[in-house]
Order: C-alpha cells, then structure tokens, then sequence
C-alpha cells in the first residue's frame, strides 16, 4: 500500500474517533428507514420523514401553517403528495396555497399536479426552470408509461413561480425564506430557512445516511454550497432524506465530499487508475453514517475523478 495511503488511514481512524465523539445521535445511527413518521418541530411546522425499506416511497417533505395557508415543502411521487394532503388536513383546514421545490427530480417535483389540483402554485428556483421544462418533462412521461395507475391521468406541473435566489414569505405567524446558493445536487438546488426556529429544509442538497446522487452535482461548487449553509444558526435539519438531524448534519455531509475529493485528488497525484482508486479507497466513518462501505458509491468516485481529471 502507498505510504500516502497509510497515512491518510491513520488519520481518518483519528477523524472517525473524533466525529463519533462530537456528533449528536440525531445525525448517526438512529436510523428507522421502516417508519414513516410526522413530527411537529415547531408550532405549525411538520417534517413528514418517510420510510425507504423495504421501498423507496420517496423524499422527506414538510409543511408549514401560516395565518391564512399553508407551504408544502416537496411534492414527491403523485401518490405521496396525495398523502400528505391527507395529512395536512389533520392538522389545519387552511387552503394549501403553495409547493416549494428544491429541485426538479421526480421524487421531489413529480406529485406537483396533485397539488396544483388541490389549489397550489409550485415554486422553484430560476435556475431549475430548464430542467424542469426539459429533464422534468421528460422524465415524467417516461413515468406515465411506466407507472400508468399514477401517472397516466395527470399533466406534469411545472412550477409557476421562480425566484433568482432567495424568496421570503411571511406574515404575523410564520417566516420561511427560499434560497438557492448554488450548484449543488443539480443547478437549481434550492432550501427553505425558516430563521425564527432555526430550522432548515435541505432536500438533496444535505441528506442523512441517505446516497449522495452527484450524477448532476458540482462537488467544488456543492462544498462551498454547505459551507455556507453552515453559516446559518440551525437548530434542526430536516434532509430530503434520511431521519431529522441538527448542525452537525450539514458538516458531516460536507466533510463526505471533501474527504471524498481529497482522496480521490492523491490517488491521481500517485498516478493510480480510476479501477484502483476504486479498490482502495477508504473512509471508514462513511459506512457509520451511510450504512455502506464508501467503495459501494462507485458512481461518485467515478463523478469525482471525471471533475478532477476533466476526462
């Protein structure tokens, strides 16, 4: 084994030490991928943490209930949103009046017409909208054959409303501010920050446990993205997926792809092939928190040697 890579071992040994010991049991190990499971974080504010064994039902959504209506953060599939309509009228009989996309993917954007039909105006960021128009109208046809049972009676909804990079909605009750702070796990990404509770909603661009997808991420871009996420005073994380975490989440998440980068960036300097970086590549911490050996995310090493390569 190169010295550089035994080095780096020992000293990722003594970072996992480290991080074990810092890190709240809200971001490592508490993991219920069986339970969905709706918490009230805040008065008038709800997380819905879905389950993703033994299937994947979609992302994590949350809504908010303001004096006269109430923000839906993340469609989801079609038969999620409908859910969670069901859900929210548990807890409010107010008219749903906006759906707050972090970014175009179907598990994210797909159940717009659900709720568009129920009354809502989708919002995403400016810099979404091509994908929506193109990938997301793509991808969601692809689907109505697929899956006609939910699919095949509904029109895609593209958002109507976009913002360039922060948008603030608020009245006596509630604040939450839409902002988008670069590329991250797309173009558009895009969070919700609700300052008054410190919490946030990241969708994909911050998950728990969950896979990092970098198909459409920039890594550079996405580190700088968290770090100034981290910036923010959060008291809750609420993760596109993965269970309800605290600061240390948006950390540790980003510490993934810098650890992921550097590694990467010294097995190139030590002239190794991307088949060996594959086979040799270690962050023992990754699988305490994702529950897989870091080898297993084969696309993100390969993701990550292209951006560094430019091959």
């Amino acid at each position: 084994m190169p010295l550089f890579l035994q080095r780096r071992r020992l000293i990722t040994a003594l970072l996992t030490l480290a991080i074990m010991a810092s890190v709240s049991g809200l971001a490592l190990g508490l993991f219920k991928p069986t339970e969905t499971v709706i918490t009230e974080i805040a008065p008038g504010v709800f997380f819905r943490k879905v389950e993703t064994e033994p299937k994947f039902i979609g992302c994590n959504q949350g809504w908010i209930v303001f004096e006269d209506f109430v923000l839906v953060i993340e469609a989801s599939f079609p038969n999620q949103a409908a859910e969670l309509i069901k859900e929210i009228r548990k807890t409010t009989d107010k008219p749903i009046k906006y759906v707050f996309d972090t970014h175009w993917h179907g598990d994210h954007a797909d159940g717009n017409p659900v709720l568009i039909a129920d009354g809502a105006a989708a919002i995403a960021s400016e810099q979404s909208r091509e994908q929506f128009l193109n990938k997301g109208v793509a991808s969601f046809d692809k689907q109505k054959t697929e899956k006609p049972e939910e699919y095949g009676k509904l029109k895609y909804g593209i958002p109507s409303l976009y913002f360039p990079k922060k948008m603030v909605i608020e009245d006596s009750k509630q604040r939450v501010e839409l902002i988008h702070f670069g590329h991250g796990h797309t173009k558009g990404d895009a969070v919700a920050w609700m300052p008054q509770h410190g919490i946030l909603f990241t969708g994909d661009s911050c998950v728990n446990g969950a896979f990092n997808y970098t198909g459409e991420g920039d890594t550079a871009s996405w580190i700088a993205v968290l770090t100034e996420m981290a910036k923010l005073p959060i008291k809750r994380v609420c993760p596109g997926h993965g269970e309800m975490s605290d600061a240390t989440l948006v950390t540790t998440q980003r510490r993934y792809f810098v650890e992921l980068r550097q590694a990467i960036q010294e097995a190139i300097n030590a002239k190794m092939s991307l088949d060996e970086i594959k086979k040799s590549l270690d962050l023992p911490w990754y699988k305490d928190w994702a529950s897989v050996d870091v080898k297993e995310r084969t696309e993100n090493i390969e993701h990550v040697y292209k951006e560094l390569t430019q091959k």
